[in-house]
């Protein structure tokens, strides 16, 4: 899967990052929850799971929607997406810092870190 321009999905996201460049966050989350509720395959709810955890209030929302995002990510056999993963990670782990749980946040860091320092060939990891 790529990143399609015309996926709807996909447009909703971008029409979001619009949203988002002139400065109305409120739009620009409505659009990532549209996308994420249209989504019917695991790009597309990768994808708008990562945009909807980005306007999340809350830690333990966004942290929700991380993971969402992380469980879609890991199903997806492609090297664009596969290249998300460290960030993902990394994300969580933070969340777990923000919610005082260390020992989460530094098994995400070392997660993170393993999907980073792997290289990928072809839509593996080697």
């Amino acid at each position: 899967m790529e990143f399609n321009p015309n996926n709807n999905v996909v447009k909703l996201c971008l029409q979001g990052m619009g949203m988002e460049e002139k400065g109305k966050p409120e739009e620009a989350s409505k659009l990532f929850l549209q996308a994420w509720n249209e989504a019917t395959h695991d790009f597309e709810k990768f994808i708008s799971a990562h945009y909807v955890a980005r306007y999340q209030k809350n830690i333990s929302d966004k942290l929700k929607w991380l993971e969402t995002a992380l469980q879609f990510a890991l199903k997806i056999n492609n090297n664009t997406v596969k290249s998300a993963i460290p960030s993902l990670y990394s994300n969580i782990a933070k969340c777990y810092e923000d919610l005082s749980d260390p020992d989460k946040a530094r098994k995400n860091y070392e997660l993170a870190t393993l999907f980073k320092d792997k290289p990928l060939r072809g839509d593996k990891m080697v």
